[in-house]
Formats: structure tokens, C-alpha cells, sequence
């Protein structure tokens, strides 16, 4: 039988024939061509790092006084001298203020201080004279004697008296802050031991804590303490450590410690529960990363560097750490690109895409 060779037929099972030949060749280097993974980098530049014990606990002022009424009486409520209005919460007291007046007049008419006043200044007079006798020996030494002894009484006499109505006047006895006025009405009559207002100083605070035995030798009086406020979490302050307990609780087995904690703008308030950070050691000028980004590997603890867009295995040797970063002493240099984004799915020579 004849062969019938159509030359249209040819022609199109030759295309057919290249198109599968490319199709496929197509296949094979789509299959052979690495996916760039997006990553972020940072930048190694030198950098600080402080490894810390922390701490929770809440602050205390460093002075802080109840003042009642010591009599019965009339209340009055007395006038800030700096605002010219009555005393009110949050007010800031200097020592000596007048804040409440106690009034009585039986109370004070019974004191008799006027009375005391000039007996003492009788008595005075009568020393003085008695002295000038007795230097020119027209009085005895017992009548000298006799003339002190009663100006003596005469002037504790007076003093008591003056410390008997100093007791109407409720006054502050250092600078600080109201943090209590309760209230009363104008001219209502109290009686002995009533609250009447609150003070506390609390430019210095102080915060008690206990830390486990094993941190025994790292903490020392005087240590950099930083205090950061759960409230105000973008407010730092700095302390140190004013007391240590060299005894070991044996029912807990940690050791009782004070920290004292500068707090001039009053920012911190007290009864805040804070967290400080004891500084034990510090490093300046090294390499620091964040904690996170290191990948435990077999070989150890790994890092990846990007060296024109490959991702380089990197072991390391870490020294100071904290929470969030740590130092590497062995492994990476200067000026090193470290993937911090995106490690997770890296391996050695991974290609990357650096969108930072």
C-alpha cells in the first residue's frame, strides 16, 4: 500500500511536536528557580546592653503624717497663703502652714497664758533684783536661790500654756502633699482625735522587695535601680538600692532588700505598683540583637546574614543578655546585615528579597 504524505499534515504535527518541546523545557526551569523570600534586616551597629534582676512591688512615700485634732472645738478650714483659696486635695504644703484653726474660748480663757505672761516677767525682774542683792550682799543665797526657783516655774508655766493653745493649730511638719482633707462644715464643732488632714512627701519613694538566694551576690547597697510605672509605661525613673538584709528568709529562701527611688516632678504616686530593673552588669560599644531572632540549630545558636541577597548561616557565642536582647561576642562583626523578619523559614543560602 502507498504512504500519502499530506505536506499540510506535516507541518502541523511539527508544530505540535515544538510546542511540547518548549512547554516542557519551560517546566524544568520554573522548577530549577529559587522563590526570593521577603525579609527584614538590621544594620549591626555598636550598642548598649545591661543585664538585670526584676522585681515587682509597690511604693511607699518616705514620709507621711495623720494630723487630728488634739482638743475639742470649732473647726476652720484655713486659706492656701499661695493661692489665696482654702486648702484643698493635692495642695502642695510647706512646713509651718496653717491648715485648720480649732476654736474655743473656754479652752482658752482656762489657759490663762496673759496671766502666766506677765507672772513670768514678775519673776524675772525679781531674779535680777535679788542677784544685784546678793552681789552686794544684801541678800542671802537662799533668797537667790528661792527667786530663781519661781521664775523657773513661772516660765514652764508659760511654755505649757503655749503648747496648750499651739494645739489649736493644726500645722504642717514638713513639705508635702495634701492626700486627705475630709470635711467638715464651717464653725461644727470636733471633738479630740478627729482626722483632719493627710500629708505625705513623696519627692523620695521607697519600695520593698525580696529576691530569690542565688541573686544574693549579684545585688549590692547602692546599686542603679530602673523603675518602670504599669501606668505610665513611657515613664523611666531611676533609683538605687538603699538596704539589704544579709539574712536568708529560711521558710522562703530569699533575702528582703529596700529600694529608694528620686522622684522630684512627683511623677510616681504612691501606692503605684511599679517594675524595677536592678542593673547588675553592663556592656557599651558591642554587638547587641534582639533575643528573638536567634534559631537553635545542632551546631548552636544561629543567626542569618544577608550577603548579597543570600542568607548566610551564622553560629554564634552570645554573653550579656536580658528579656529582649543579647550580646554576641563570637560570630558577628560590625556592620553585618541580620535578618530580624522573616528568619523562620530561612536555610543556609536561601535567597532573599530585603524589603526591611
Amino acid at each position: 500500500m502507498k504512504s500519502i504524505r499530506n505536506p499540510l499534515v506535516v507541518l502541523v504535527f511539527s508544530g505540535l511536536t515544538l510546542i511540547l518541546i518548549n512547554g516542557c523545557r519551560t517546566q524544568q526551569t520554573d522548577a530549577t528557580t529559587e522563590v526570593a523570600v521577603p525579609v527584614s534586616i538590621m544594620d549591626i551597629r555598636p550598642a548598649s546592653i545591661e543585664e538585670y534582676i526584676e522585681t515587682n512591688g509597690t511604693v511607699y512615700p518616705t514620709q507621711e503624717v495623720e494630723l487630728k485634732s488634739e482638743m475639742t472645738g470649732r473647726y476652720y478650714l484655713q486659706n492656701n497663703p499661695r493661692t489665696g483659696r482654702p486648702w484643698a486635695l493635692g495642695d502642695r504644703v510647706r512646713t509651718g502652714d496653717l491648715i485648720v484653726k480649732v476654736e474655743d474660748e473656754e479652752y482658752v480663757s482656762n489657759i490663762q497664758i496673759d496671766s502666766k505672761g506677765i507672772n513670768l516677767e514678775v519673776y524675772k525682774n525679781e531674779v535680777e533684783k535679788q542677784q544685784s542683792l546678793y552681789e552686794k550682799g544684801g541678800a542671802t543665797l537662799r533668797e537667790l536661790k528661792n527667786s530663781e526657783q519661781t521664775f523657773i516655774n513661772a516660765d514652764y508655766a508659760y511654755k505649757s500654756a503655749q503648747l496648750q493653745l499651739q494645739k489649736m493649730n493644726v500645722i504642717a511638719p514638713f513639705d508635702g502633699v495634701i492626700v486627705d482633707l475630709p470635711y467638715y462644715t464651717k464653725g461644727n464643732k470636733l471633738s479630740s482625735g478627729q482626722s483632719l488632714v493627710k500629708i505625705m512627701d513623696y519627692r523620695k519613694l521607697y519600695m520593698e522587695f525580696q529576691l530569690p538566694e542565688k541573686n544574693l551576690t549579684n545585688v549590692n547597697v547602692n546599686q542603679r535601680v530602673r523603675v518602670l510605672n504599669y501606668a505610665l509605661p513611657d515613664d523611666t525613673l531611676y533609683g538605687n538600692i538603699s538596704q539589704l538584709s544579709p539574712a536568708i528568709n529560711p521558710d522562703t529562701r530569699s533575702f528582703k532588700g529596700t529600694i529608694m527611688i528620686q522622684n522630684d516632678d512627683l511623677r510616681l504616686r504612691p501606692g503605684s505598683y511599679i517594675k524595677s530593673e536592678i542593673i547588675t552588669l553592663r556592656n557599651d560599644s558591642t554587638i547587641v540583637i534582639p533575643k528573638k531572632i536567634i534559631v537553635s540549630r545542632q551546631r548552636g545558636k544561629t543567626v542569618f546574614v544577608v550577603d548579597q541577597n543570600t542568607a548566610m548561616e551564622r553560629v554564634i557565642t552570645t554573653g550579656l543578655e536580658n528579656p529582649d536582647s543579647v550580646e554576641v561576642i563570637r560570630g558577628l562583626k560590625m556592620n553585618d546585615r541580620v535578618v530580624i523578619e522573616g528568619f523562620e523559614t530561612l536555610g543556609n543560602r536561601s535567597k532573599v528579597k530585603i524589603v526591611r
